[in-house]
């Protein structure tokens, strides 16, 4: 125990990276878990699963219920993309003993996972159409407003706890690894519903024990968070308005570019939003689910350990931006070899039939492949958005954690979104036909489309990502230089107060 306690209170940075450093390995695991049980959430709430889920249960009553579901995606994630930067606000404006952050990380989960398994719970028998419509958008709703009130507070938290670079990226990769794990048992879980005796013919089920298992992993998980975590930065009595939130955007040049690579994410995210359609049917069976989800998780490993390995190995000579745009050129690669090596077997394979063996193979294959780029572009980005935390403070004399990360979130909401409501749209306009248990043979169209939007698709959007990164003006140079000049600054500012 003795040992177990000593790593725990160790470092975990612990050469001379040119800047102070404090994190724990308590500290970061910690904040870790807090991540996974955001991990949880979003594979049962903002995933595949979730699209299926909306489309061939919960309104597979409707005429058309890709439709359906695209616009209630499209609306509500529009609704609380707009919700971010109002708890971007609330965040910057609390002043608490516990801190900022913190007492939000300590309530919010309660309501995430109450309205969690009523959304899983389904629609109440008898309930007429339009009730059921609105049932259905009122727990989405649900679902969005708690869970902003958690994400915002503990994306901000990672901003707080240590201004040092290398330490947040190595915090960002121990979370990457932990998000990973625990967040794919939930949904590893529906996938696995194909070979289960019981759940392959109870869906639904499957989708209501995710839930719950997610609902109290979360609670579990985000009060050790609450309980281990400190923050440090300093703050001024004021945060801007709604208004000036937005103003930052268009003031922060590489604020910008981040905010407008993600939006061309969007098509790289399509992918992932028809994932179980293109499983179901195009491959034409769902016990591929598997292997699909577990053979990403490399993509996390190779990402959490590797990159905050390499950013500590090169110290002030790591640059962020570069890092970014390598991975971009190495996911349009994969993209573009899967779609070149599996078109003629997924195109041209006899109607109905199950994917060949070498053909489900090569998909398994490149859907790591792909994972891996997506994965150390998505953990470096995180250190990306908390420099451009500290350009503004280095700019402006004012730190606020909320507002910037909620400018990201609310991209990030309007990625899901929006994502999710493209790829249910191309789903209804080539005529795709819901079905509840099963596999149901498609139109060439569908198949088409399924195969383009896991494909091509995403090698676009990369490719877009790249002209907004050849302006963001922060290098691991100039981002060095900046914290020390805050660190003189806030020691000058501490001096003055004494």
């Amino acid at each position: 125990m003795s040992k177990i306690k000593e790593f725990l209170d160790s470092k975990t940075v612990k050469k001379d990276v040119g800047e102070e450093t404090y994190l724990t390995w308590r500290e970061t695991i910690s904040y870790a878990l807090g991540r996974g049980a955001q991990g949880m959430f979003t594979s049962m709430t903002g995933s595949k699963y979730l699209n299926y889920f909306l489309t061939n249960i919960l309104l597979s009553r409707f005429k058309n219920p890709m439709g359906l579901a695209s616009k209630i995606r499209l609306y509500c994630g529009i609704f609380d993309a707009i919700n971010d930067p109002m708890m971007g606000i609330i965040v910057d404006k609390t002043r608490t003993k516990e801190g900022q952050m913190r007492p939000y990380i300590r309530v919010s989960p309660w309501f995430i996972a109450a309205v969690m398994i009523l959304f899983f719970l389904g629609i109440p028998s008898g309930m007429p159409d339009w009730m059921c419509v609105a049932w259905t958008t009122l727990l989405f709703i649900g679902l969005d407003v708690t869970y902003t009130a958690f994400d915002i507070p503990m994306g901000a938290l990672a901003f707080a706890i240590t201004p040092n670079g290398t330490e947040r990226t190595k915090l960002y990769g121990v979370s990457s690894i932990v998000r990973s794990v625990s967040g794919v048992l939930p949904g590893l879980f529906v996938a696995c519903a194909g070979w289960l005796p019981y759940f392959n013919t109870h869906t639904a089920k499957a989708y209501l024990t995710g839930g719950i298992v997610s609902a109290i992993g979360i609670i579990l998980f985000t009060r050790i968070t609450y309980k281990n975590t400190t923050e440090r930065t300093v703050h001024h009595e004021d945060a801007p308005s709604v208004l000036e939130c937005f103003k930052l955007l268009f003031t922060n040049r590489p604020l910008l570019m981040l905010f407008i690579a993600n939006l061309f994410f969007i098509l790289v995210k399509v992918t992932n939003q028809i994932s179980f359609y293109f499983v179901a049917d195009l491959m034409f069976t769902t016990k591929y689910n598997v292997f699909i989800d577990v053979i990403t998780f490399p993509g996390f490993l190779i990402a959490g350990i590797g990159v905050p390995k390499l950013v500590e190995k090169l110290g002030q000579r790591s640059d962020p931006r570069k890092f970014y745009r390598v991975c971009c050129i190495c996911a349009i690669v994969f993209h573009v070899l899967f779609y070149a090596l599996c078109r003629d077997g997924y195109l041209n394979k006899p109607e109905g039939a199950v994917i060949s063996l070498p053909i489900g193979i090569l998909t398994v294959i490149f859907t790591g492949l792909t994972a891996i780029p997506l994965e150390c572009k998505n953990l470096m980005q995180k250190e990306m958005e908390a420099e451009t935390v500290d350009y503004v403070e280095w700019k402006t004399g004012t730190r606020v954690e909320g507002v910037m990360l909620s400018i990201m979130s609310f991209t990030g909401k309007i990625e899901n979104s929006v994502s999710s409501a493209i790829g249910l749209a191309i789903l209804s306009y080539t005529g795709y036909i819901a079905h509840n248990e099963g596999a149901l043979i498609q139109n060439a169209a569908t198949n088409k489309a399924l195969f383009f939007m896991t494909t091509l698709l995403p090698a676009i959007g990369y490719a877009l990502m790249l002209i907004p990164m050849a302006f963001y003006n922060i290098s691991g140079k100039s981002h060095h230089i900046m914290i020390e000049e805050l660190k003189e600054r806030h020691e000058k500012l501490s001096i003055d107060k004494d």
